[in-house]
């Protein structure tokens, strides 16, 4: 899989001496300019515009966030409270959707107080909590219910990463829904792009919209879920913004994006250092970077991460992380000056999904959070995380 970001923006004059290493840097002022793009999709559609958190959640920048968009989609209860603490705006009417495959009797409550709309993967699960539903707004609690649907057609480039593949867990098939499916659902939630721009999301409701015009009449609103590449140089913003415009005017529905790398696309570097370099059929560079620990989708997707300032010609070294997983190995690569111990070098697009998916397996330490403000040069340490860090998730 190759990522279609990498821009190295205002990092190509960032000295990566002024960190620790390893480190997250974070742009302020792209991130800004992004969520300026995505601010002008919604003002120029009347579509909602969500940041979902599960992609970049640096809370640190939620009043940011929230001087520009709508509002976050959550996965969950976690991150339903970190939405409505952090992203719910100085007035606190800031929206909160979330949406999650399998929903626990128990945190419901909780949930449904967090949130705006209550999104659930199947009819049979609207229909197993609807005491429970109903009971809560009995008590006062506020929020809509949504469906989330399988429009079973196909967009997605890499299979573990398309909700409408075959025999998947997301959604709920269209072509089984059925109008008892529909009894007391105020809207209908779909998500199947990832990285990717405007003519999949056309030809996904061309396909999808056959099987839900006999619905649209009693829906409030229709979510079009993430994987909205909008703020990527080449992106259709025009055709974007007249299809949301469309949709609304065409259904009566209001509509709704969920972007979430879009929030943060080219936003962020990862800071590294080579540790020690020796030869095994080919230059072997170890870092205190890892890939499984520090960056999970070069082994999940898999892809090889941009790497700022890699050079055209040269040697090409294999770096991989200081972990004793025999697959941690993040890419070849041809660094900026050539490989030597103690260099330093950097990642490109870093600051969605990396951060959030960190973990602390084999000890590797977690590396620092920065956030820096190419406008002004401001830079400042969000968090360390220590020891402590590690020896508290375990028992």
């Amino acid at each position: 899989m190759e990522t279609r970001a990498g821009d190295p923006g205002a990092f190509a004059h960032f000295d990566l001496n002024r960190v620790p290493s390893p480190a997250f840097v974070v742009d302020a002022a792209k991130v800004r300019a992004n969520l300026a793009v995505l601010r002008h999709i919604g003002d120029a559609s009347g579509a909602r515009v969500l940041a979902a958190l599960k992609a970049f959640s640096m809370w640190s920048l939620g009043s940011t966030v929230t001087d520009y968009l709508d509002g976050v989609c959550a996965s969950g209860l976690y991150e339903a409270k970190l939405g409505r603490e952090e992203y719910g705006g100085p007035n606190g009417d800031k929206e909160v959707a979330t949406y999650c495959a399998g929903y626990k009797a128990e945190d419901l409550p909780e949930i449904a107080k967090l949130s705006d709309h209550l999104i659930f993967n199947s009819p049979g699960q609207v229909e197993r909590f609807r005491p429970l539903l109903d009971e809560l707004r009995a008590a006062g609690e506020s929020f809509d219910i949504g469906l989330r649907i399988n429009p079973q057609h196909s967009e997605g480039e890499v299979p573990k990463y398309d909700p409408a593949a075959p025999c998947s867990r997301l959604g709920f098939p269209v072509s089984q829904l059925r109008p008892e499916h529909m009894a007391g659902v105020d809207g209908i939630h779909m998500h199947v792009l990832c990285e990717q721009d405007f003519p999949p999301l056309a030809r996904t409701w061309a396909a999808v919209e056959p099987s839900l015009a006999p619905y649209l009449g009693q829906l409030k609103w229709l979510n079009f879920g993430g994987g909205h590449h909008v703020t990527r140089a080449d992106y259709q913003i025009d055709d974007l913004v007249a299809f949301l415009k469309n949709v609304r005017e065409t259904t009566g529905c209001e509509v709704m994006i969920e972007p979430g790398e879009a929030v943060a696309l080219d936003a962020g570097i990862l800071v590294g250092e080579i540790l020690d370099l020796f030869d095994n059929g080919m230059p072997i560079g170890i870092t205190d970077i890892s890939a499984t620990c520090h960056m999970p989708d070069v082994i999940e997707a898999p892809y090889r991460p941009a790497m700022l300032g890699e050079e055209e010609d040269g040697a090409v070294t294999r770096l991989g992380g200081p972990s004793c997983l025999a697959g941690d190995v993040i890419g070849d690569y041809r660094l900026p000056g050539g490989a030597s111990i103690g260099n330093r070098f950097a990642f490109l697009d870093q600051a969605h999904y990396s951060m959030v998916k960190t973990n602390t397996f084999n000890g590797v330490p977690l590396p620092s959070i920065w956030l820096w403000d190419s406008a002004t040069d401001e830079l400042t340490l969000i968090r360390e995380f220590g020891y402590e860090d590690f020896k508290t998730r375990l028992s």
